[in-house]
């Protein structure tokens, strides 16, 4: 399947999160929701971002917007990180350890390490650095570990509204980018 741009519908897919089973995409959408597409929960720097959407999570209902974060994890990882961390995440996160939503989404992965890290490795070194202080170390492998991150934010109807492929690990909008677009 081709990207998914601005102004298209977003396909149907079935899901699993860590919390519930067989939810459906188009069924789940209120308001604007944001499909944070990361790695996995044991990327220090994915976890990080899990950690700074829920922190920010009354402004995005504020706004009239949900949060789903779609991982390569399986709900076992993402249950045990949370438990091992005291998590209690504000939203749930999609577990999609056999990476359909990734395919039907078309969001590949890089095509080395090198492409993953990107040419900024300072602002990598600089959220890994904060992800560290934080607490987060890194946690298991899963999936494909080149997997490039992505968003989508979505109108109540079906509609994509704002759409991001990243070419690198950390090519994505912070979290006051995407309130701003809300």
């Amino acid at each position: 399947m081709a990207r998914i741009n601005a102004g298209e519908r977003l396909p149907s897919f079935k899901f699993n999160t860590h919390l519930r089973d067989d939810l459906e995409s188009l069924s789940v959408l209120k308001g604007k929701t944001v499909f944070w597409v990361l790695r996995y929960i044991g990327c220090t720097v994915c976890r990080y971002d899990v950690h700074l959407i829920a922190k920010r999570y009354d402004e995005f209902k504020a706004k009239g917007a949900q949060v789903f974060v779609v991982m390569q994890s399986d709900r076992d990882h993402v249950v045990n990180d949370l438990k091992a961390t005291d998590a209690v995440l504000p939203f749930e996160i999609i577990c999609d350890p056999d990476q359909k939503i990734y395919e039907l989404l078309s969001i590949g992965p890089a095509r080395s390490m090198e492409e993953l890290a990107g040419g900024n490795m300072d602002e990598l070194r600089a959220k890994g650095a904060a992800a560290k202080e934080a607490g987060f170390v890194h946690g298991d492998y899963e999936g494909n570990e080149q997997q490039l991150p992505a968003m989508f934010i979505v109108t109540e109807d079906g509609t994509v509204e704002y759409a991001h492929y990243a070419t690198n690990i950390v090519d994505m909008p912070k979290v006051n980018e995407v309130l701003e677009m809300l």
